[in-house]
């Protein structure tokens, strides 16, 4: 078992949630639970008890709950979660409307905007009204091309309002990327802000959404909201209108539609190794029902808390940030570079706004460490007693820099989950110790286990599968009538059971560690990008026949490294290197550019075409590589050893 680097006192176990959720667990069950271990195995094996107790623990608002909480529970996919519910996602959010602080703006400039409950509440009631007046019902699609502002959150509850289907990509994105989502899923009215800020930079939105809005026919209403300008020109996008002349300023009350438990709560899109990103459809009960779960029990989070999570809109934790409100919570949110005007813009907010509960990237924390800063004596952070990592496997070393140089009393939690399920299957816990380079603890009611050829395992590294339904699950894919994309996604390697993709392993304490993914889905600075987005657009490059990327460990970090094979007459200069990165670039995100572009003569495939990304990434890291029969060209894999340029 690795070094504890922390313990809470009795005094905080006691306060918390979760450890009232344990009695009133252990009184239902007729027994006592005297640890988490205890309730997490009550939990994943009476999953209608522990199911039906968080709702009412947490006080779920609905017009109906009915008597059923699962039907078909031995079924994945199939599992029907409280059959007979009708409630809505932003009724729960609105639930307080108070003169408490919702959310709090801040950015990299120093702007800062604040909404009170109260004020949250009357603007979204506006902006329904404008969005029933422009007509939208339930089960459109309603999008925005955002960066993290306040009239975002607001867009997203006034569409959950009418039961209509949030969807966001964030406003980095270049013409195929939009085109690839949105495409696909079809909005009806888009929203969008004049520009946003990155790196003390700002980007015009509009002047992008030009050249892509004649490929989006479905869009029927383009809203800006001022962002960058109190009135920005709309000229680049005839029919525009700003988001004051759309809203219906004399509503002040909303009419929540309730909806099924499964009814689509939002769309996120999620890139495989082979075709356009997935589109994947969550819905209202178990998105609700699993943030207050993993908010109030494995956060402990509550009313007098500040939450504050680093993330943009086009990543999962935007929405599981968003799903605060309906603890209470004041959340800030924030727009720009996590290291502009300064590499302490983050702690000045943390310190600035009293945050008890900061979540950052793995990546983020190991920057700071190599940066030599120290944030413990820079800054105050008394009030501050969660921090919160995703994105990636944070390091021992990580671990043990938070306590040295932040702050020793906090508990420390590494999440691990994804936009596949919007949530996470391991997080922190409240009441256990924190041991370096371990996650606590797997998620209550979330059934995790460690698989080996298809075997449960008591010890080593596996793939991480759930084996039991869980509230959380996707409804489906977007376009996927008869449900087949998203049984391969998920259950075509285990018939009934959910391979999650990640490589992990269960510690002997109850906790985990995650080693990394198990696909070829590459993941620089703990963001998760398809390789299949990259190829597109190395595609457009003439001199280029064809490329495979795969992710480098490099650095306690992953970069993204770009293997091509020329046309005849063509080698790789500074030049084509210059234009492969700029097409990329132009098209997607910064992430998604390659920090090694290597000229190769050959690319290994299988005997039906594919390219073999993880024997290509086996060979670059110097493991075995399996199941070479497979492979049409196995002699190709040479090409990739000992290069060079990969050891820079």
């Amino acid at each position: 078992m690795n070094k504890v680097l922390w313990q809470p006192d009795a005094a905080r176990v006691e306060r918390s949630h979760l450890y009232r959720f344990m009695q009133l667990a252990g009184k239902q069950a007729g027994t006592h639970f005297d640890n988490y271990d205890a309730l997490y195995q009550w939990s994943v094996t009476h999953p209608e008890a522990f199911w039906s107790l968080l709702w009412d623990f947490t006080d779920v608002r609905a017009s109906t709950r009915g008597e059923r909480v699962l039907v078909d529970g031995d079924r994945m996919p199939g599992a029907r979660w409280f059959p007979e519910a009708r409630l809505n996602y932003a009724e729960n959010l609105l639930r307080y409307r108070d003169d408490r602080p919702a959310l709090v703006f801040r950015n990299e400039a120093g702007q800062r905007d604040s909404l009170s409950y109260a004020g949250l509440y009357q603007r979204v009631a506006q902006l329904a009204a404008g969005l029933k007046r422009a007509g939208v019902v339930p089960g459109d699609r309603v999008a925005g091309f955002v960066p993290n502002v306040i009239d975002t959150a607001v867009a997203m509850l006034a569409s959950a309002s009418l039961g209509a289907v949030w969807t966001a990509c964030s406003p980095d994105f270049g013409h195929q990327g939009i085109l690839d989502r949105f495409g696909q899923t079809a909005p009806k009215v888009l929203f969008t802000t004049d520009g946003y800020l990155y790196n003390g930079k700002t980007f015009n939105s509009l002047e992008r959404l030009a050249e892509v809005l004649p490929a989006l026919p479905s869009i029927e209403r383009l809203v800006v909201m001022p962002y960058l300008d109190a009135e920005p020109d709309l000229s680049p996008v005839p029919g525009a209108v700003l988001l004051d002349d759309f809203i219906d300023s004399a509503a002040t009350t909303l009419e929540f539609a309730q909806l099924g438990f499964d009814s689509p709560l939002c769309i996120v899109y999620s890139s495989g190794t082979t075709g356009a990103p997935k589109c994947i459809v969550h819905g209202v009960g178990g998105s609700l029902l699993q943030h207050l779960k993993e908010h109030q029990l494995h956060t402990d989070l509550g009313r007098d808390d500040t939450l504050f999570y680093y993330t943009t809109c086009g990543w999962m934790m935007w929405n599981w940030l968003l799903s605060g409100l309906a603890s209470g919570a004041t959340l800030v949110l924030f727009d720009g570079s996590p290291f502009a005007p300064t590499a302490e813009v983050l702690w000045d907010i943390v310190e600035q706004e009293g945050a008890t509960v900061f979540g950052t990237s793995a990546k983020y924390i190991a920057a700071q460490e190599k940066a030599g800063m120290r944030p413990g004596t820079s800054h105050r952070l008394h009030a501050l007693r969660t921090l919160l990592s995703t994105g990636s496997a944070l390091t021992h070393e990580s671990f043990e820099y938070v306590y040295r140089e932040i702050k020793q009393d906090l508990c420390l939690s590494s999440i691990s989950g994804g936009t596949d399920i919007l949530s996470c299957f391991a997080l922190g816990c409240p009441v256990l110790p924190v041991h370096a380079g371990e996650l606590q603890c797997r998620g209550l009611g979330m059934a995790v286990e460690i698989w080996d050829n298809g075997k449960p395992m008591a010890e080593g590294k596996g793939e991480l599968v759930c084996t039991r339904p869980f509230p959380a699950m996707p409804v489906g894919f977007w376009n996927d009538s008869d449900g087949q994309k998203y049984h391969d996604a998920y259950f075509g390697t285990f018939d009934n059971v959910w391979a999650h993709g990640d490589y992990a392993e269960l510690t002997p304490g109850g906790g985990m560690v995650i080693h990394g993914r198990s696909d070829a889905v590459l993941n620089p600075g703990g963001v998760r990008i398809g390789t299949a987005e990259i190829y597109r657009q190395v595609e457009k490059v003439e001199a280029v026949q064809e490329a495979v990327a795969i992710g480098q460990t490099w650095q306690d970090d992953v970069r993204v490294i770009l293997f091509v094979v020329l046309k005849p007459g063509h080698h790789l200069n500074a030049a084509l290197e210059q234009k492969i990165r700029q097409t990329i670039r132009s098209n997607t995100t910064p992430r998604h550019v390659p920090g090694k572009i290597i000229q190769v003569t050959d690319i290994p495939r299988t005997r039906t075409g594919k390219l073999v990304e993880l024997a290509i990434r086996n060979v670059v890291e110097g493991e075995p590589v399996k199941n070479r029969e497979a492979l049409a060209n196995p002699e190709a894999l040479e090409g990739f050893r000992d290069l060079p340029q990969l050891r820079c």
